[in-house]
């Protein structure tokens, strides 16, 4: 009789719910943030009153409480995003105290105060995914979650883009209050989808983050499951370009060039083809498309996109000139009261000057070099794949912050910092649950893994039942009004 195997992806029937666990609550915060249009807010709290703004500070408060109550174990073991988070938020509250050392506008104040609140529930979000997400099935269940809303997302967009109707826009919920209409754009009469985001580019920079892990939950499917992941991943994939920005087609080339050289000669080969092939469907659909990118991209420099952004940096000097080292103070530099600068970094430096620039660029290096690390010491191809999904995921934003101020969006602010969690989580695990790159045992200290055979059994795809092995035969709305 042939030793029984280990199905990581059927639970026993008949168990008991888990436990509310970081995962959990990671999912409300996430379905929160996509499924609820960005403009519905507490009214009393205006920008700050977003409900995933509201839930991602009631997480930090959570993950304060467990560091003075042991039994709900986080894990405090060392954690590089954990680092880099704090020191970002650091470098917040000092931009703020030294722009408090004298009286603010009413309406900077107002920004700076919201600012803090945002970059707080950011710092609850990244630290309740790096600390809190138990295992390896855990991260793929949230991971689970997030691509079903990005591709609900998705498939409000592509009918936006068709229909010109934004479904979103018949979201309400009580107690909740508009601070600003949903967007409702086009370019050379194609209509440029916002759905439940404050705008196009806001919506391409979400989807384009979320893509690369769709496309790993596609690649590494049981196959009962393979043809809803391929559809979820198609649908991001279809919907980030009819935002009809270069923007999308720029964060579509990065995910690219960070995963597709890592796969197989065979899997290169058909991503090619089908690359091909969704592209010509793309155009032929909407045969508009293709010429609106080509003027797009041949308009670099003279178009008013371009002569916007690159005036910017001649504008910002003087303000960067004022306090170049910890800013103005996050949040206070409003467009309507000065200009966009469509640059988050240029933005950043305004706001909390050369340090806080440091810090925003030393979390994202924190998080590239952390998903790559967690790629080189795992031995298993799919955690290595997701390592490098995860490097997608980071280079997205990293190229996207240099085109948008996207921490003016709370969605893609949001995600990013969700998506630098989950990194944090993915090397913690790899270094606990599988073995050094090459095989052989596990260094001193940490448990070998589990045996993790092909699957043959269906499952349910997600569940908040903690997984158990089954023996088997082995057989801000600052950004709403712009037209870029």
């Amino acid at each position: 009789m042939s030793a029984p195997v280990i199905d990581r992806h059927l639970p026993l029937e008949g168990i008991r719910p888990r436990r509310t666990d970081a995962v959990t609550l990671l999912s409300v915060y996430a379905l929160i943030l996509m499924l609820i249009p960005s403009p519905l807010v507490l009214g009393p709290l205006g920008a700050a009153g977003g409900p995933a703004t509201i839930f991602a500070v009631v997480l930090l408060v959570f993950y304060m409480v467990t560091l003075v109550n042991p039994p709900l174990a986080l894990n405090r073991g060392p954690q590089p995003i954990r680092v880099a988070m704090v020191l970002m938020t650091c470098a917040i509250l000092a931009a703020y105290i030294s722009a408090n050392r004298h009286t603010l506008p009413g309406l900077e104040q107002n920004g700076a105060d919201r600012g803090l609140i945002f970059m707080f529930g950011w710092l609850g979000v990244s630290l309740a995914a790096a600390d809190g997400i138990v295992s390896i099935d855990r991260l793929r269940t949230l991971l689970g979650r997030v691509v079903l809303g990005a591709s609900t997302v998705s498939a409000i967009a592509i009918t936006q883009f068709f229909s010109g109707l934004n479904v979103a826009q018949y979201i309400q919920i009580p107690g909740l209050t508009d601070q600003a209409a949903l967007t409702n754009l086009t370019r050379n009469q194609l209509n440029r989808p916002s759905a439940t985001a404050l705008h196009p580019l806001e919506l391409a920079l979400v989807l384009a983050i979320c893509l690369p892990i769709a496309i790993h939950r596609a690649r590494f499917a049981p196959a009962e499951f393979r043809t809803r992941r391929w559809l979820q991943a198609a649908l991001i994939g279809m919907a980030v370009p009819m935002t009809v920005s270069r923007s999308a087609l720029i964060a579509i080339v990065v995910a690219s060039l960070v995963i597709v050289p890592t796969w197989p000669k065979r899997d290169r080969r058909v991503a090619y083809v089908v690359g091909l092939v969704a592209v010509a469907g793309l155009f032929a659909s909407s045969p508009g498309l293709l010429g609106t990118f080509r003027s797009l991209f041949g308009e670099i420099g003279s178009d008013s996109s371009s002569a916007s952004r690159t005036g910017a940096f001649s504008s910002a000097v003087p303000f960067i000139s004022q306090h170049p080292w910890l800013g103005r103070g996050f949040g206070t530099f409003l467009p309507a009261t000065y200009f966009f600068t469509d640059d988050q970094y240029l933005l950043a430096l305004i706001e909390i000057g050369f340090i806080g620039l440091i810090a925003l660029v030393g979390l994202f290096v924190t998080a590239w070099m952390t998903a790559r690390n967690a790629r080189r010491i795992s031995g298993d191809p799919e955690f290595r794949d997701l390592a490098q999904s995860f490097a997608a995921c980071v280079a997205v934003p990293m190229a996207g912050f240099a085109t948008l101020d996207s921490l003016s969006f709370p969605m893609a602010a949001g995600l990013t910092f969700l998506v630098l969690g989950c990194v944090g989580a993915l090397w913690r695990l790899v270094r606990t649950e599988t073995p050094a790159a090459g095989g052989g045992a596990p260094p001193p200290g940490r448990r070998a893994p589990l045996p993790s055979p092909e699957p043959t059994s269906t499952a349910i795809e997600t569940s908040d039942t903690q997984p158990i092995p089954v023996v088997r035969d082995a057989a801000a709305p600052v950004g709403a009004g712009r037209v870029r």
